[in-house]
Order: C-alpha cells, then sequence, then structure tokens
C-alpha cells in the first residue's frame, strides 16, 4: 500500500508546522484516503474546513476507525503564505506548496470540477470510493457510515416517489427500467433550457416502447420553487421533504454542479454521467439508452468535457456532415483499447477522445488554445492545467496517434501554456 501512496502522493508531504511527514509513516492499518481539494482564499472552503477539522477531530478521537482514515489537503493556492497560514488550521497533512504537477494529476484523475472537494478513496488501490465527501461531512458527523462506499441505486432510492399530480408511486416501480437521475433546480436557467429538451425526448423514448423512468432530486431553495418547476415535468421525483435521501443520491453520484443526468441501465448500474450531453446530442433519441462513445464530433452541446480532463482532439479539414467519419475510424481503435483498458481496472479513463472539423467552435478553441492553423492537426488539451501537447505532422496514422497517447499517458510529452 505504501508504494501506492507514494507513487500517488510522493514520497514527502508537509504540515501545519512546516515539518515533512513521511507518506511511508502514514500507518499500515490506513484503508481509506481523503484528498481534499481547496483554497485558502475561497469563501466556501473556509466554511467547510471548520466542519471538516470537528469532524476529523470527533473521527480521530472516538471512532472504531480512527487508524483506518486519513486526509491530505491538495491545494489550489498560488501564495505560500496564504497557504502556509490555512494549513496551520488543519490537522492532517497537505501536498508540498510547490508541487504542482502533482496536484494536477490529482484533480484530473479524480475529475474535480469545483472546491472543495472531498473524494474519498481507497488507500491500497486509489479507486474512488465516495465522490461527495462533502456530504459525508455533513450527513454523518460522528463518522458511523465508514468507509461511505456506494450503495445499490434501488436501496438509495427506496422509498415513496412522486408525480406532479400528487399520486406516490413506490420505488420499486423502476424496477426493470432504464433510469435517469435528473439533479436539477428551478433557479439554474441551463437546468431549466434542459428540462424543455428533456420533456421531449422523455416523450419520445416513452412513445418507442422502452421501459424509461426519470427522477427528479431537486436542489432547489424552497418547496414552492420545487412544486412548481415540477409541475413541467412529466416523470417522477424524490419528495422535496425528503433531505436526506436528496442528500443520499447526491453523495451516491458525487454530484458537483447541475443540471447532472446520471443514466442507469435495467439493472441500477451506471451507463454514463453524461445524460445531458447525450440529450443535447441526440434531439431524435436514436441512441438511446446513451452508451459512451470513446470517439465524440466536438459540438456546442459536449465541449463542457473539455474541462473535465485531458482530451485528444483531432482537427481535420471538414465543413460537411459526414466528412469526419475517416477521422472519427483512424482514432476509434486506440480509443476503444483505452476505454477498455481502464474500465477492467475500474479506473476513469484518463483520456476523452475527440474528433473536430471547420466551424465557429472549432475556430473560437484553436484561438484561445493558440493552436496552429494546420489540418490535420493531432493534440492534447488540459484545460484544467492550461496545458496543451501538439502533433503537428503532414501524415496523421493509427501509429502516430497511438505513440501520442502512449508518450502522454507515461509523461513522456512536454507541455506547451495555454
Amino acid at each position: 500500500m505504501s508504494e501506492f501512496l507514494v507513487n500517488l502522493l510522493g514520497e514527502r508531504l508537509v504540515n501545519g508546522e512546516k515539518a515533512e511527514v513521511d507518506v511511508h509513516a502514514l500507518g499500515s492499518k490506513l484503508s481509506l484516503l481523503g484528498l481534499y481539494f481547496g483554497c485558502s482564499l475561497n469563501g466556501p472552503c473556509k466554511q467547510f474546513n471548520a466542519s471538516l477539522c470537528e469532524f476529523y477531530s470527533k473521527f480521530k478521537k472516538s471512532s472504531e476507525h480512527k487508524d483506518k482514515l486519513e486526509i491530505v489537503f491538495v491545494s489550489s493556492d498560488q501564495d505560500q503564505k496564504e497557504w502556509q497560514d490555512f494549513l496551520q488550521e488543519m490537522q492532517w497533512p497537505a501536498l508540498p506548496f510547490k508541487d504542482r504537477h502533482k496536484k494536477m494529476k490529482l484533480w484530473n484523475k479524480y475529475k474535480v470540477t469545483s472546491i472543495p472537494s472531498l473524494v474519498f478513496i481507497d488507500a491500497a488501490t486509489g479507486k474512488v470510493v465516495c465522490r461527495n465527501g462533502l456530504l459525508v461531512v455533513k450527513d454523518d458527523p460522528k463518522g458511523l457510515e465508514f468507509p461511505w462506499g456506494p450503495k445499490p441505486f434501488a436501496e438509495v432510492v427506496a422509498g415513496p416517489l412522486l408525480r406532479n399530480n400528487r399520486q406516490t408511486t413506490d420505488s420499486s416501480a423502476l424496477e426493470g427500467s432504464y433510469v435517469g437521475v435528473y439533479f436539477s433546480a428551478h433557479w439554474c436557467p441551463p437546468c431549466r433550457s434542459l428540462t424543455r429538451v428533456l420533456v421531449e425526448s422523455y416523450r419520445k423514448v416513452k412513445e418507442s416502447g422502452h421501459k424509461f423512468e426519470i427522477v427528479f432530486v431537486s436542489a432547489d431553495r424552497s418547496e414552492e420553487s420545487f412544486t412548481q418547476y415540477f409541475s413541467e415535468m412529466p416523470w417522477l421525483a424524490v419528495p422535496y421533504t425528503d433531505e436526506a435521501r436528496r442528500s443520499r443520491l447526491n453523495r451516491l453520484y458525487g454530484i458537483q454542479g447541475i443540471p447532472t443526468l446520471i443514466l442507469l441501465d435495467t439493472e441500477g448500474h451506471m451507463i454514463t454521467r453524461q445524460g445531458r450531453v447525450e440529450i443535447l446530442n441526440d434531439p431524435d433519441c436514436r441512441l438511446f439508452p446513451w452508451h459512451p462513445r470513446p470517439v465524440l464530433e466536438l459540438s456546442e452541446s459536449n465541449a463542457v468535457q473539455l474541462h473535465e480532463g485531458p482530451c485528444l482532439v483531432l482537427f481535420v479539414d471538414a465543413e460537411e456532415e459526414g466528412e469526419l467519419e475517416p477521422a472519427k475510424e483512424l482514432i476509434q481503435p486506440i480509443a476503444e483499447k483505452i476505454v477498455a483498458k481502464y474500465k477492467a481496472k475500474e479506473e476513469e479513463t484518463p483520456l476523452l477522445f475527440f474528433v473536430a472539423g471547420e466551424d465557429d467552435m472549432t475556430d473560437s478553441l484553436r484561438d484561445y488554445t493558440n493552436l496552429p492553423e494546420a489540418a490535420p492537426l493531432l493534440t492534447i488539451l488540459d484545460m484544467s492545467a492550461r496545458a496543451k501537447y501538439v502533433k503537428d505532422v503532414e501524415e496523421i496514422t493509427p501509429a502516430v496517434v497511438e505513440q501520442f497517447v502512449s508518450d502522454f499517458l507515461a509523461e513522456k510529452l512536454k507541455p506547451e501554456p495555454i
């Protein structure tokens, strides 16, 4: 285990007293590691830090599992003194201030998109145990549910569900259906826009004869807002008053922002977290139930995924529909190979794959990332690290793509700034 942690965190951490902490000394009993992503200048981080300090102190004093948990702070601070002052408030160690490369690798590996964020991982393998540790601290202040691992959807959602005519149905009615778990709120403009599209998609899928249901999990700020918003929806909802169940569903899927649409198969297993993108890209619902595709055509609706981690983007000279197919066929085998490899390890794919033609959005992306106008152009864009990797060659072959991807994953490529 210590060898894995050294590879993940490095050999030395640092604590609030500026003393080094040997990663090998974190403890042989350690089974769960909490990676706490935050920044001293962020108001919500300061608030959460106080709650986490209280939670950590109680857990270390009274839990029978006190030796099995440790937390490590992964800072995005730019000023060392502010980072040091913030660290002094903490009872746990942190990655060294200057180790920005290691921090960015953790941000990308665990798909962190906002702060504060607390991700619990298995200390021996690095697999995610719970993505939304903020809700663990809120919902389980005494740590009684340690180690906060995932439970089956049917167990977490169990209970009465509402229809907008005030009738209720038991969650067992979802058995055997594809399910969309829809995290949304009336106060959020993108949510309202998606809801209008989703109502049409829901109708089309139902009319085609598929067993499909959606469960709305509200993030509205009042029951009145919930009732008004839910009146527009033809599907089911967790009662607004059942805050505990809504929170458990948020925790189960590690929700970091809304709108989010999680799609589940008939056994309750996740198909994709990108239901929003799939719905917007497929208004006729021809690809239902929207299993992830290894290679996507870059569009306005899926461009948001460029900010979720490193993305390979192959730019080609294509303006008409269908002209991107040869480019997709070129990188599809490599993408499928990478996806299969990491799925077998039960890990998230470290790279998303796109092809991009010629349109206004692609032009904007090239301008923003300061890419050459060449086509074809093979790139890997890491927006969160503000880094790019460019392969500008006359002919792009499967071997060129495979070597480029292999070198990136082995950290052999030198990044250029975006």
